[in-house]
């Protein structure tokens, strides 16, 4: 008997306090109404401020995929050896002074380390370019790189016409060349590529495959490359500052973890690195390079975002300034209110409301031009659509938060009013 009288008191006060808010939430709709222009320049202010920051967090999120897809490119994880760290960075000087990686390494690790699939030794100019030739046309400075067979599948680079160079090819260091799509493009514009001649320096080349276009992130800039045999390399180009690379992918059945352990512990016996010696190379694997891609496009985005919150902020001002006035016109209303009884919470809580009802009717209608904005956006540049669900949340509760918080000071002065002023205010 008590426990049912107790709910119907529960019942009985939970109701005008929902009332209140309803009737609170319907004269702000009827003030929106009654001021429409107002109210529609505040809202529409607050819906940039919010579409801006979405299509931004948008865009990002669908950057750092794109990023990801794009500059660790192998379908398949895989571990990159070479003498320095390509992440943190080491001394260069350094690292000139260490011993460079060998094919013999790279068959060492073929041959003797069971988690590993397939290897492929490449080597890296360092930075140095080159100018192809063919007849009367020319390339761009580019960068030649030499590789083993494996170099296309390894980083997941598809062949567009002919084909790449074979084991034999490469043991016997025959002058073919793979071109990347855009020297292909500015050798042979409006001609077959497969089989022609052409020259780097003194030497002549023979085409036997070009790539297809990545459509990178980058634009043409990742598409303008060459690859020649690695024997061939060191035969015609061969510098101290070359790089020797070794990219290798693991079998399924190991992690790469395992695969880094066991190639580390071979190499160090290989390069007679002793117990407790710093080793003088470097394993990193793929998903240390999407991590760090990962950490530069949030830090982006985070600041991207900050910068577009200005505009939320902005808007936050403008409901201040609009509540303000909204409270002058309305003293004689508090009066009013006051003297039937209301007390200072209900005062606050309906300007408050007023004002949430505005920032928040501005947050939805700004998550709506903002998703199609961010839409639109990565249509234009290829990016990725990704919509973080919990940052449409977020957009709508800071908006309505914007509300609250710059409209705290013009609700607080309403409460504050002395009721006899307000009833005698003209």
């Amino acid at each position: 008997m008590d426990k049912g009288r107790n709910l119907e008191t529960s019942a009985q006060r939970s109701t005008p306090s929902k009332q209140v808010w309803r009737e609170n939430f319907k004269q702000a709709l009827g003030v929106i109404r009654q001021h429409r222009m107002r109210s529609g320049l505040l809202i529409l202010g607050v819906a940039i401020g919010v579409t801006t920051v979405l299509a931004m967090v948008t865009v990002m999120s669908g950057l750092g995929a794109r990023v990801e897809e794009d500059i660790v490119a192998a379908n398949t994880p895989y571990l990159f050896v070479s003498r320095f760290d390509p992440i943190s960075g080491e001394d260069r000087d350094d690292m000139y002074r260490r011993k460079q990686l060998t094919q013999q390494d790279a068959e060492a690790i073929q041959e003797q380390c069971q988690t590993v699939d397939r290897v492929d030794l490449n080597i890296d100019p360092g930075g140095r370019m080159r100018v192809l030739r063919y007849e009367g046309e020319r390339t761009n400075l580019i960068q030649v790189f030499g590789a083993s067979q494996h170099f296309g599948s390894m980083y997941s680079l598809q062949v567009g016409e002919g084909r790449f160079y074979t084991d034999f090819e490469l043991d016997k260091n025959r002058r073919v060349i793979v071109l990347g799509f855009g020297p292909a493009r500015d050798l042979f514009p409006h001609r077959d590529p497969i089989g022609k001649w052409i020259k780097i320096g003194n030497h002549q080349y023979q085409v036997i495959g070009t790539m297809k276009s990545r459509e990178h992130i980058m634009g043409s800039m990742s598409d303008n490359f060459a690859v020649i045999p690695f024997t061939t390399y060191e035969k015609d180009f061969s510098d101290r500052y070359d790089d020797y690379q070794i990219g290798i992918t693991i079998k399924p059945e190991y992690t790469l973890e395992e695969g880094k352990e066991e190639i580390t512990a071979l190499l160090r016996a290989r390069r007679k690195v002793g117990p407790g010696e710093k080793s003088d190379f470097h394993v990193t694997t793929s998903e240390a390079f999407k991590d760090l891609l990962s950490s530069i496009t949030r830090y982006i985005g985070v600041v991207l975002v900050v910068i577009s919150s200005i505009g939320l902020m902005v808007g936050g001002i403008g409901v201040m300034n609009i509540m303000l006035i909204s409270v002058t016109e309305r003293t004689r209303e508090v009066g009013i209110r006051m003297a039937m009884g209301a007390k200072r919470k209900d005062i606050l809580q309906q300007f408050l409301i007023e004002a949430s009802t505005l920032t928040g009717t501005g947050g939805i209608i700004g998550i709506g031009l903002g998703l199609l904005a961010a839409q639109g956006v990565s249509n234009l540049i290829k990016f990725p659509y990704s919509v973080p669900f919990i940052w449409i949340l977020i957009a709508f509760f800071f908006s309505a938060s914007i509300g609250l918080v710059f409209g705290m000071y013009p609700a607080n002065r309403a409460a504050k009013m002395d009721p006899i002023k307000a009833l005698h205010y003209e």
